[in-house]
């Protein structure tokens, strides 16, 4: 399957050299290119594509409000990829809290922007990366929640385990083997879990743990 991708940045030279890295991949292809915020939206509603990916800083329109007009447009067929230099706290805990599936710096290697690309596209979101992981739990525990308050009332004891698992980074292989159950058994989990917290994405899902506490801030996979 080949993945349809807009790239949107108000400066041309990086655009294009995002387009042109993409461009080399055989299954990746861009469509459409925008240099600010209102193009990205417009290209996403004509051309429907399978992924955006949004710079935060640009004119008119940031890529945050950007993100949550394709979202919403899409209703999420479009996943949101965003790019920026400015690795500050609030920019990854907006972007993922309007629903974008991954956020990568733009110093980021080339196979890190591909694996980006790949993982967003196909639904999963981006949360591996340690440095991401200690700025949504630093900046979750200073501000107001953007999510409704909720509590852990309703979760079964296994289900709280596995929503503190995503929010590690693991993966739902990497879940099955730490819990010793199936893959099958631990997508029911996050089903459930899902359905009984109202939450979108596993992006949701860490932010969530993190206010809640289930979650230190620099808190591993490893970890117990």
């Amino acid at each position: 399957m080949v993945i349809r991708a807009i790239v949107a940045d108000d400066q041309a030279v990086v655009r294009t050299g995002f387009v042109n890295l993409l461009a080399t991949q055989d299954d990746i292809t861009v469509v459409a290119e925008a240099e600010d915020g209102v193009e990205a939206v417009r290209a996403a509603a004509e051309h429907r594509p399978d992924l955006a990916l949004l710079d935060i800083r640009m004119p008119h329109k940031n890529g945050i409000e950007a993100a949550r007009e394709i979202l919403a447009a899409s209703g999420g067929s479009t996943k949101v990829l965003i790019l920026t230099t400015f690795d500050l706290d609030e920019y990854v805990y907006d972007a993922l809290a309007a629903g974008a599936g991954g956020f990568l710096l733009k110093d980021a290697t080339f196979p890190e922007l591909l694996h980006a690309v790949r993982v967003v596209a196909r639904g999963d979101a981006l949360l591996a990366p340690e440095v991401t992981k200690r700025l949504i739990a630093e900046f979750a525990r200073q501000r107001e929640s953007v999510l409704p308050v909720r509590t852990l009332d309703g979760l079964t004891a296994r289900e709280a385990e596995v929503l503190v698992l995503i929010a590690r980074g693991l993966s739902n292989a990497e879940i099955a083997g730490r819990l010793t159950i199936s893959d099958h058994t631990v997508k029911t989990h996050i089903n459930r879990l899902f359905a009984k917290m109202r939450l979108r994405d596993r992006a949701q899902a860490v932010i969530l743990a993190y206010e809640l506490g289930l979650v230190r801030s620099g808190a591993g996979r490893h970890d117990p």
